[in-house]
């Protein structure tokens, strides 16, 4: 064999469709091996990793935390590993599967930055079981209280990180569940419209395994500033809500009505323009009724000319589709997915969060007047 060795990652947080996507293509797919860190070793002060192909194990070895961190640990060691398989000429293509809570981003970006001329990402795609979609999605845990922590700091709960898992594999690897129905199906086709689906069982898997990965483009298409959010959508009881304004939050009405918001929808996310920041884009970021918000830099209306050249061709395109001769590209710009969406009831509350119009028209004036309640979230040095 010549050229990069072929990487394929497999992700999700349900175990056991994620397991048989990767026996699946070890079985279908010559001169596979499969590559795992167990994270759930971590307390013992080690990561377990092992290396399978079709017929069993083939080997297994302990690696050490990093920095009290069993991911660290994972992302030091994976690379050398693959280039292990790379260099022993017999492995056709390097399926890594990843840990339960471990989000596959991360992952490629590690590997298509320090796997040289040896490794190519090929693939990631997250395994799911369209029955297990929405208890995920509505569940609010921390990781840490499931066990599923890739550190002590870990902060995430299951409902996030599962979704991000969802939302950046281009493909979906689909197990086979008499549980599942039509509401699943729809409510997972709407939160990851762009999505191929593959049935985990069909020969199509091994054809998606080395269908090509660019890791840099799906970087940018997770960017609150330029993400292919979903559209409208409204199908066996499950809504699409898109919310689209041109005028700023009051944040003291916005902060007020946050948990309603927050509890409103399964998953919401987008970006959106707060009166008294009215040079920061800021980030939606919810699942699971826990909520995240944070800054993501500057509206490129905000940025001087000169500092245009330096931004991506897709983020200034995205700004062109949101332009306003009066304030550039801040919007509102925020999507709801849910069974049972209140569609009409979330459309006013959102509405009555912004400035009015005679609050518009009062412009810095009204600004030095506004309270600021979510200077303890987004500057916490205050």
């Amino acid at each position: 064999m010549t050229g990069a060795l072929p990487v394929a990652i497999v992700a999700g947080l349900h175990a056991d469709a994620r397991r048989a996507a990767v026996e699946e293509l070890l079985r279908t797919v010559e001169g596979s091996v499969a590559l795992h860190h167990d994270l759930a070793t971590a307390a013992t002060g080690t990561v377990r990793r092992t290396v399978r192909d079709r017929s069993g194990e083939l080997g297994a070895g302990d690696t050490p935390l990093v920095n009290d961190c069993a991911c660290c640990a994972l992302r030091e060691d994976l690379v050398p590993e693959l280039r292990r398989l790379a260099g022993d000429g017999r492995t056709r293509l390097a399926v890594v599967e990843l840990w339960d809570s471990v989000e596959p981003q991360a992952m490629a970006e590690v590997v298509a930055a320090h796997g040289g001329e040896e490794l190519t990402v090929t693939a990631v795609m997250t395994a799911i079981d369209p029955a297990l979609i929405l208890p995920c999605l509505g569940n609010g845990d921390d990781l840490a209280e499931s066990g599923l922590a890739a550190a002590r700091t870990d902060q995430r709960t299951v409902a996030d990180t599962w979704a991000r898992q969802l939302e950046y594999a281009p493909v979906l690897a689909l197990a086979e569940s008499e549980e599942a129905d039509d509401e699943d199906r729809a409510l997972l086709a709407q939160l990851h419209p762009t999505a191929h689906h593959v049935p985990i069982g069909s020969s199509e898997l091994a054809r998606v395994a080395f269908a090509g990965f660019d890791p840099e483009a799906a970087s940018v298409a997770q960017h609150p500033a330029c993400a292919l959010l979903p559209q409208e959508a409204d199908e066996a009881g499950v809504a699409t809500t898109v919310w689209h304004r041109d005028r700023p939050f009051h944040p003291g009405r916005l902060f007020a009505a946050l948990e309603d918001l927050a509890c409103a929808a399964a998953r919401s996310r987008g970006r959106f323009w707060l009166a008294d920041r009215p040079d920061t884009l800021l980030v939606w970021d919810c699942a699971g009724g826990a909520l995240c918000v944070e800054e993501a830099g500057p509206w490129l209306a905000a940025l001087p000319d000169a500092a245009w050249e330096m931004v991506p061709p897709v983020r200034r395109a995205a700004a062109a589709l949101d332009w306003h001769s009066a304030h550039g590209d801040r919007c509102q710009h925020l999507v709801f997915t849910s069974p049972g969406l209140d569609s009409d009831g979330l459309v006013r509350l959102l509405d009555s969060c912004l400035l009015t119009e005679e609050e518009f028209r009062a412009g810095r004036r009204l600004l030095r007047e506004l309270p600021d309640p979510f200077a303890r979230f987004l500057d916490p040095v205050r």
